[in-house]
């Protein structure tokens, strides 16, 4: 038997079975949106709860290159804050999710030194966002039922 047959086999033999895999990632994308969403949301509240302590770390210990520090404590805020609910319905959702990803990453610049657990998990995040980023947030999502009205209206034109 041939190494080409016996790859043949086995591609066979695994596609049968796993093909239904795919029937899960709309729950995996509403999932990933969840989780990110509420990460970011968590924190932003976090930051608006306590004001002048959000003011004092973006001016001594967060070194957020380029902008003042004031107002990034204002932009980064503000991102966590707007960015999560349009991500978690899944409106705008490549936009919110590459916006969450500039703030995900300017956390991880603008901290001189970063935990290795809360590296990893700002690596989970940058993943989950980017691949919400490149495939979108999903059959459910409020981006996917505009898409269907706006095709079927246009159908109606036609």
């Amino acid at each position: 038997m041939t190494l080409s047959r016996i790859v043949s086999r086995l591609y066979r033999f695994q596609a049968h079975p796993l093909a239904h895999l795919s029937r899960l990632e709309p729950v995996l994308q509403l999932s990933a949106r969840l989780h990110v969403a509420q990460v970011f949301w968590t924190s932003g509240l976090t930051k608006v709860q306590n004001w002048e302590g959000t003011l004092f770390l973006f001016q001594e210990e967060y070194q957020v290159p380029l902008l003042p520090p004031e107002f990034a404590a204002w932009m980064g805020t503000g991102g966590e804050l707007a960015l999560p609910p349009l991500l978690a319905l899944g409106l705008l959702g490549r936009f919110s999710a590459l916006g969450l990803s500039v703030v995900n990453a300017v956390a991880v610049l603008s901290l001189a030194e970063v935990a290795p657990v809360a590296w990893m998990q700002h690596l989970q995040w940058g993943a989950l966002l980017l691949w919400l980023a490149v495939r979108g947030p999903g059959a459910w999502s409020l981006d996917r039922f505009f898409e269907r009205n706006d095709q079927l209206t246009k159908a109606d034109i036609h």
